[in-house]
Formats: C-alpha cells, structure tokens, sequence
C-alpha cells in the first residue's frame, strides 16, 4: 500500500487554477484538474471551493460512496490531521443509533447466537460487494444477468431465499454456517440484507419468483422432475416463476379460467395470467389450470406458444413483471405437480406464512434503512443557519419512524422465534393469524415512514439518483408489499377471523 503524501492547509491553498485545483475533503486532499471538466454539476461548485476545505458542501451534496467511486483523484492527506468521519468499508455494520437490529449494536438479545452473527457478517460483506451492480442493473432495467444470479448461486444465496429445509442441509452458507443449522433468524437476515440495496425490482426479478415457486416442485414435483430442475434453479442457471394471478382473478384461486384439457401424454393449455413476477425471465413457470373436476397445478416450460410481454410497474423493469400467454401449450404428465384436481394442495405448498414473513423482513429493513438516512441527513443538512435535527419537527418525525420500526422488528423475531418451535402444521394452525396481522401492520408501517422520510428529505426524495435515492425508492415501491402475498385488508381480516377461530366459548365482559 502507497502511503500518501502529506501537505498543509497552506499548500492546498496554492492550488486555485481550474487547471490546477485541490480541495479537502475531511483530513484527504484531492486533486481535481481532470475531474472538473466532467463533474455532473458544472465546473463552479468545484471552482467555489479551490484551494479550500469543501467537506460540509461535499456532504450536503453527495453520498459518501462518490468517494469511494472516485478514489483515484486523492494524492494525499492534511500533516497532523486525523480523520473525523468515517468511511463504511464493504461489510461494516453501520454504528448509527437504530440503524441495525439492536443485537447487532451490542443489545443483548435471547434469540441470536454465534451462527446468526457470523451469517449476517459474511452475508453482509457479499451484499456489500454486489451492491454496486445490482444498482446498476435496478436502475437501468436490465434483465438480471446469468452471471450474476450464478454469483447468488455460488453463495447459495437463492437456496436460502427458500427458507429452511432439506435443500440447505449439503451445504455451507456465508460466515461459514452450516446449512442444516439454518432457521429463520438466518432467513430473516437474509431477506433483510437484500433489501438493503435499495433495489426492491431486481431482488424480485431475481429471488421473488422463485422463492415462491420452487416449493411446488420441492413438494410435490416427480423425483426425476426435481432432480433435474432444483440444481438448475438453485444455482442460478434456470429461471422460475409462480403463475396463478389472472386477469379476472386474483387471491380467488377458483375463478382461474386458464385450462388444461387432458389428451394422449399429457395436457394442452390455453389462458392467460398476469402481474407474474420474474415471468420475463422465466424458464419454467408454475402454473394453476382448470382441468376436468377442479384445480390442477403444471409445470409448464418455456416454448413454442409461451409467451410474456412486460407489464409496466412503479417497480423497476428488473422485476421482470409479465403477462403471460398460453396458446396450445403441450405440458407431459411427467410435469403434473401433485395429484390432477387437487391442484389447491400444491397451491398452498407455496407456503404463504413464509411468503409473508419474507415481505415483512424487508418492509422493516427497508424502513430501517430509511431511519439512518434521515438520521444521517438530519445531522449533516443545513437549512437556515442550522441542522435539521435542531428542529423539533424532524425529531418528532424520527421518533415516530424509530418507534415504528423497532416494533415490526420485535413482532417479527417473536414470530420468527415461534417459527423455529413450530412444524409445518402447527405454522399453519397458530401463526396464520399473526403472520397476516404482522403483514399488515408492516405495510402500514412502511407507508408512515416514506412518507416522514420524503418530508426530510424534500426534493431530494423524488429523485433517482442521489442524496435520497433510498428514500425514492421506497416511497414508490412500498405499496408492492401492501399488496403482494395478500392486500392489506385480506391480512387485517384474515388475522381476525384466525382469533375467532381461537376465541374461547365461555369469554364473557
């Protein structure tokens, strides 16, 4: 490693000329004679500040990243100057009060252990490196690349998305955790760290469909069905998506009108579905049909006479979102998933609580994520001669937002502890009800906090790029989670109607 050269302040302020100009940024000083030219904001703001120290207009300005991204124009530091800001290195947890879940701050906590702290710490680095891209493919609206779901893959990072099971239990995940050791904490870290990019359409395009769909195969796929395609999906070579959601139906399963009529090998399907996340993308689709008596459930492969076209969304293209097309689509018996008519069991392998909990992990993560950076924006921002975080008001908004996350939070290890304690059926019985009620409350909470974080952040919320692009993003894409894997009012009730159920005969006032 290059040690940098050390000048004075004075030295720095020799260099004023637009063809050779410095500026100091914290205790490291930057030569910007090639960057002038092409600085997105013009040549004045840098010329305002030649020679001098532009660290709080930096600040007010810029993300710190854009430090990291333009690294090379540093050549050196201020003599008998420490720095007084730190730059958060790839996997750095953030010391920022309520900026991590309190057991990641030092609290003591009764639900983690050593295996959850290694995970999350592993699990972070990887994120942290794959940030930047992801990013990038998110705002661009690219379809997710093979490489880079295969880089997912290499981690087993899209077997984790699946949740616990036997899929994991052969293998070794980030911070060196076995697989057989993984619950759902680590599931929940899991879907947390995700949504910590800020890149809630690609995260769909490229877990959310197949998170929901593999289970169907996981279940109730042929043994020569799941041997070929699990390894394919879980790698990332192969692309999956559920297809139940209709034009005309959504949560009301019955009402699919996409049929399948049984002929000489197989089945020939018709119909269409909409809304199908990662369908863009997808190789292979699950697919709900009417057949002869009732409800059955397909694997249909992508071919001649699939087709899907691009729905246009808040979400980023990268979501994948389609409408898809089946016109006389053969499908073989070998790809009947379950028994014929029975297709609603398969339907609920999908596993909805689970399906839920993954929505409520990065609703209170991405609300987390908002926390800090109004915190960090309240501290830094100057308005009137004074901090924002001076202002009662922006307190006030904090608190709120603070309150609000913490509480998911605590809800969500609590469900996540009964998860641990519970087998499928018992998940099914108990926790329906306050998984659904969780949802909703999530959602609610989601939509509070985007909207305080907007108001900090004035116009600088509404923008893509820049000092609230976290704050953008959530705020147009938080409604996703109000809405998928059941509305807001469907989870309210379904909550309630579960206590009914519980409510005990003799309870009188």
């Amino acid at each position: 490693m290059v040690e940098l050269k050390k000048f004075t302040r004075e030295e720095v302020s020799r260099h004023t000329a637009e063809e050779d100009i410095w500026i100091i940024i914290d205790n490291v000083v930057y030569d910007m004679s090639k960057f002038i030219d092409m600085h997105p904001g013009g040549v004045f703001p840098i010329l305002e500040y030649a020679g001098k120290d532009a660290t709080e207009a930096f600040y007010g300005m810029h993300r710190q990243e854009v430090l990291l991204k333009y690294n090379r124009y540093k050549i050196g530091t201020l003599e008998g100057e420490t720095a007084q800001i730190t730059i958060r290195q790839p996997g750095d947890n953030s010391k920022v009060p309520y900026a991590e879940m309190s057991a990641f701050l030092g609290y003591k906590s009764p639900y983690y252990n050593d295996s959850h702290f290694r995970y999350q710490a592993g699990l972070r680095k990887i994120c942290d490196e794959l940030k930047a891209e992801a990013q990038e493919c998110d705002s661009a609206g690219d379809r997710p690349s093979d490489e880079f779901a295969k880089k997912l893959g290499q981690h087993h990072l899209l077997a984790a998305h699946v949740g616990p099971g036997p899929w994991l239990h052969n293998i070794i995940l980030p911070g060196n955790v076995p697989g057989k050791e993984y619950d759902y904490f680590h599931d929940m870290i899991t879907h947390q760290e995700f949504a910590r990019w800020g890149t809630s359409g690609l995260v769909a395009g490229l877990t959310g469909g197949m998170t929901i769909s593999l289970p169907t195969i996981l279940n109730y796929g042929k043994p020569a069905l799941k041997e070929k395609l699990v390894p394919l999906l879980l790698s990332g070579e192969k692309r999956m998506s559920l297809a139940i959601t209709e034009p005309y139906t959504g949560s009301d399963v019955a009402s699919i009108r996409t049929n399948a009529k049984k002929v000489e090998g197989g089945y020939l399907v018709n119909g269409v579905k909409k809304w199908i996340t990662t369908g863009r993308f997808a190789n292979y689709f699950a697919t709900a049909v009417k057949t002869e008596k009732g409800i059955s459930m397909l694997l249909i492969e992508r071919q001649d006479g699939v087709e899907t076209k691009a729905i246009k969304t808040a979400y980023s293209p990268s979501a994948g979102t389609a409408y898809v097309t089946f016109e006389n689509v053969f499908v073989p018996d070998a790809n009947l998933l379950g028994v014929e008519d029975q297709g609603f069991r398969v339907v609920l392998s999908v596993n909805f609580n689970h399906e839920r909990f993954m929505l409520i992990a990065q609703s209170v993560s991405a609300a987390r994520n908002a926390v800090e950076e109004c915190f960090k924006w309240a501290m830094q921002r100057k308005v009137f001669g004074k901090r924002l975080i001076e202002q009662p008001v922006i307190r006030n908004k904090l608190a709120k937002m603070i309150a609000s996350v913490e509480s998911c939070q605590t809800w969500t290890e609590n469900i996540a502890y009964q998860m641990n304690h519970m087998n499928y059926a018992e998940q099914a019985d108990k926790l329906a009800g306050p998984i659904g009620l969780l949802k909703y409350h999530a959602t609610r909470m989601m939509h509070d906090v985007a909207d305080d974080a907007c108001q900090i952040f004035g116009g600088r919320a509404l923008t893509k790029t820049g000092m609230g692009k976290y704050i953008e993003d959530l705020q147009r894409t938080y409604k996703f989670n109000a809405i998928l894997g059941g509305s807001e009012e469907i989870m309210a009730d379904l909550g309630v109607r579960q206590a009914i159920k519980k409510f005990p005969a003799d309870a009188r006032l």
